[in-house]
């Protein structure tokens, strides 16, 4: 990675999805937050509704941010729950494609991965990545939200691949 890299990390949910946009320097460091929080989508509206409104929010977030690389969390569903894989699916497959249009870097990561990139451990609680999220961002206090830290984490986790030997900077989804 040469220079600075903004980075906007995504925790995808059809009710809430989180973001958060981070500028990093050349060694992996974040040195800011530009933009975090929350887009509430919906309920009470048909699925392409849902999405739509989704498709129009981040559209807005991406030029307000102008990130140089959109990261977004896999979902791990459990399989009694195949419904709900579906509708992520259709969101994700929303999420993809609103960064392909402003043709920015995509990549993703396990919550496994984030996790462990955050705290050390693929299996740490909401509550110790929101208070690994505040300290390596310096924030004066953790997040509210769960899916906004989520969000900070991706994009944390991500700033930390694209520096590490084994992160190239490119992304396995699709660079450009």
């Amino acid at each position: 990675m040469k220079g600075t890299l903004r980075v906007l990390g995504i925790d995808p949910g059809l009710r809430y999805t989180g973001y958060g946009c981070i500028e990093v320097d050349e060694t992996g460091t974040a040195t800011k937050v530009i933009e975090a929080g929350v887009i509430r989508v919906p309920q009470r509206k048909p699925l392409p509704a849902r999405l739509a409104f989704l498709h129009d929010s981040l559209t807005t977030l991406m030029i307000d941010t102008t990130p140089t690389l959109v990261v977004i969390e896999s979902v791990f569903v459990h399989r009694e729950r195949a419904q709900t894989a579906m509708q992520m699916g259709h969101a994700r497959g929303v999420m993809l494609l609103t960064a392909e249009q402003r043709s920015i870097a995509i990549d993703e990561l396990s919550p496994a991965e984030v996790k462990r990139a955050v705290t050390g451990s693929g299996r740490a609680s909401k509550e110790q990545v929101q208070h690994a999220v505040a300290a390596l961002l310096g924030l004066s206090q953790v997040p509210d939200q769960p899916d906004t830290a989520d969000a900070l984490a991706v994009a944390l986790a991500a700033a930390q691949r694209a520096v590490s030997p084994r992160g190239s900077g490119e992304s396995e989804v699709g660079s450009r």
